[in-house]
């Protein structure tokens, strides 16, 4: 049901997408908007992943660099992978305060868990478990490529919007651009992909959840890791852009009010409730 949810969310995007180009430009407006959202998508496909990791200054973790972390975390990844059935990603830490933690990279073979310097002095062992198990729950269930086409589509659209502000649209028959498609575009199109954004980041998050619970065996470490991080990551913000806050396994609070009432997240009290409703499922 999730990934139904998914395609038709993905689907209503590209769809809004290309609505908003032949709305402000005819049938070359349609076209720009097609060959937009397939250039953003095949950007994001091979470098969405380079590109966060390099915004956050992201170091490597191996055996010789930053060993000590790497002692740490990798028994963690290796044994949550053989019971995920999935490869080992590569492994990296932000040197960042704020306790958070994402994973990025187009399918499992390429991908990367990356966790700041914050969340590594936060939680114990069992919590941190839950906390990777997370983001290979994303990895195993392809929701890093997923989010970025989202966010990248989303982008596309207000970019449209914006260029419907300085230029007022122009089509390419004789008839100018609809005044009403126009400001339609202008105002409520952004939005609408946000919250169509919105709505792919909730359930993504929810399935990976569900998915750590599996690999570790039990919610509890997650449970707990969510408790700490709720707390912890408003009391040490962290800087993240808007385009990136989706790939987080806590929403960065960056303490902007109006950012706030458009999260990517579920609330954490909700996630922390279905958690728990694990417990009495036979699985666990």
């Amino acid at each position: 049901m999730n990934g139904v949810k998914t395609v038709l969310l993905l689907g209503a995007l590209t769809g809004l997408l290309l609505a908003g180009g032949e709305a402000l430009g005819g049938r070359q407006g349609l076209i720009m908007g097609l060959v937009l959202a397939a250039g953003m998508n095949f950007f994001s496909y091979f470098y969405s992943d380079r590109l966060a990791l390099a915004a956050y200054r992201a170091q490597p973790v191996t055996p010789t660099e930053n060993a000590g972390i790497y002692r740490r975390l990798g028994p963690i990844v290796e044994r949550l992978c053989q019971r995920a059935g999935l490869p080992t990603p590569k492994l990296w830490v932000i040197p960042d305060e704020s306790p958070n933690a994402f994973a990025t990279g187009r399918d499992p073979k390429h991908a990367s868990v990356a966790v700041t310097a914050g969340i590594l002095k936060l939680l114990n062992d069992e919590e941190l478990t839950g906390v990777i198990g997370h983001e290979l729950g994303h990895v195993k269930n392809r929701d890093i490529l997923i989010s970025s086409i989202a966010a990248t589509i989303a982008g596309a659209i207000t970019f449209l919007a914006r260029m419907a502000f300085f230029f007022g649209g122009y089509r390419d028959d004789d008839e100018g651009a609809n005044p009403i498609a126009l400001i339609a575009m202008l105002i409520l199109a952004p939005i609408a992909a946000l919250l169509i954004q919105m709505a792919i980041s909730r359930t993504r998050e929810y399935a990976a959840d569900a998915a750590s619970a599996r690999f570790a065996g039990t919610p509890d470490g997650l449970i707990n890791g969510l408790r700490k991080l709720e707390t912890w990551s408003k009391r040490i913000p962290l800087d993240a852009s808007p385009a990136h806050q989706h790939m987080f396994i806590v929403k960065p609070f960056t303490r902007q009010t109006l950012a706030r009432l458009f999260s990517t997240h579920p609330s954490t009290a909700e996630r922390i409730a279905r958690l728990e409703r694990l417990r009495y499922q036979p699985a666990f």
